[in-house]
């Protein structure tokens, strides 16, 4: 464990790396203190991290025996799945909310933010891709039901991808819809191409076959949840990458 990434798994011999870029809500202490101004309540939300990612990407790439990589600050210190000159990578409204500790945050302090967390998180992210010339990535996040203000999400899952590498994406959509107990939703509950995000930095630009995984957070709230998600998209998954 260190103050931006845990590692689990790091010598497996898979091939694949499983990523989850908003596994913690955590908020070091030299970060305001360690309080970002909201309750904790709302640091508790998807606003903070991606509740339940963590679980099964720990679970998933156990089962890949795998890699796993995830980030331990949250996502309102700053994103790890933004670019470095994204406009989000500092969140001063989230959903709603407010985040006091980031209305009036300074160039330093956002320098700071990238030097202590964001780029060691990207530089283990890159090494990790780099052990093995045939790397797969997954990306593994969670998504809430709904949005304030906004219409239900009804999908189980979504699969996000850039049009400019479906070669796993399209393959892993069509078999997850021969699930007939699941909605599948194809870049859904977003688009999955965001130039210089996480998946375009380490896999689009690298020619790594890559896919992100959105599930909806109320389907991975316990352990339990979690271990049976990993399981279920386990096996699809190498089903899907071998057919390739």
């Amino acid at each position: 464990m260190t103050l931006a990434f845990q590692i689990d798994g790091e010598h497996r011999p898979g091939r694949w790396l499983v990523t989850c870029d908003h596994a913690s809500n955590r908020v070091p202490p030299w970060v305001n203190g360690g309080d970002l101004g909201i309750p904790a309540e709302d640091m508790a939300r998807h606003i903070a991290w991606d509740v339940g990612a963590a679980g099964v990407a720990q679970e998933l790439g156990r089962l890949l025996d795998s890699p796993v990589i995830l980030s331990d600050f949250s996502r309102l210190v700053i994103d790890p799945n933004r670019g470095e000159d994204d406009p989000t990578l500092v969140m001063k409204l989230y959903d709603g909310t407010i985040i006091p500790a980031n209305r009036h945050v300074t160039a330093e302090g956002v320098e700071e933010r990238l030097d202590r967390l964001y780029r060691p998180y990207h530089a283990a992210y890159a090494r990790l891709a780099a052990m093995r010339p045939d790397r797969v990535i997954v990306a593994v996040h969670s998504f809430t039901p709904c949005l304030r203000g906004r219409a239900p999400r009804p999908w189980h899952v979504g699969v996000l991808y850039s049009h400019l590498d479906e070669r796993l994406s399209k393959p892993l959509i069509a078999r997850l819809r021969a699930e007939t107990d699941l909605c599948i939703g194809d870049n859904e509950p977003y688009s999955g191409h965001l130039p210089g995000d996480a998946i375009d930095h380490h896999a689009l630009r690298l020619g790594r076959h890559n896919t992100l995984i959105e599930i909806r957070n109320d389907l991975i709230g316990t352990a339990e949840q979690q271990a049976h998600w990993a399981g279920r998209l386990a096996g699809i998954l190498i089903e899907v990458q071998e057919g390739l």
